[in-house]
């Protein structure tokens, strides 16, 4: 994978779209992701997986997180930020927290199970040891499009 030197919201949050479109084209529910480190450099990328690996846990923030943990060589993600097409579930939402990433982006709000402000706010549950910031909507009407576009060819 070649890492951008410096990249902003923006240019993560289009990085990530084109990879929810390769998902989408493989038969996945079209969510991309990317972690972004603290210079800006993207250092884990991920779409969805699930079908292609049979593996429940195979959504696009985990195979992210993972990417960039195997690339930073920790698990340890602070400083980081994770920009996502659709606002990540709560699995995806406590392994962001495990992950210690601090700023979540992401395009599309998720209301049958976001938990990241929709339904839940697992993200910045003051309950929990670890918060993150979070910023939603950034691009938000082309992750809808990707979403509706896979989810009406299949009904």
């Amino acid at each position: 994978m070649t890492l951008p030197t410096r990249t902003s919201d923006d240019v993560a949050m289009r990085r990530a779209l084109e990879l929810g479109a390769q998902a989408s084209a493989a038969g996945e529910i079209p969510v991309g992701a990317v972690v972004v480190d603290a210079a800006g450099a993207i250092r884990g990328e991920g779409l969805n997986l699930r079908e292609a690996t049979g593996d429940p846990t195979a959504h696009a923030e985990v195979v992210a997180l993972r990417a960039a943990a195997a690339s930073l060589g920790s698990w340890n993600l602070e400083g980081c930020t994770l920009v996502v097409t659709l606002e990540p579930c709560v699995m995806c939402a406590g392994a962001i927290l495990q992950a210690r990433i601090g700023r979540v982006v992401f395009g599309a709000w998720d209301d049958k199970a976001g938990a990241a402000g929709s339904v839940y706010d697992v993200l910045r549950d003051r309950r929990l040891p670890v918060r993150a910031e979070v910023v939603g909507g950034i691009h938000e009407s082309e992750a809808q499009a990707l979403l509706r576009t896979f989810f009406d060819a299949r009904r």
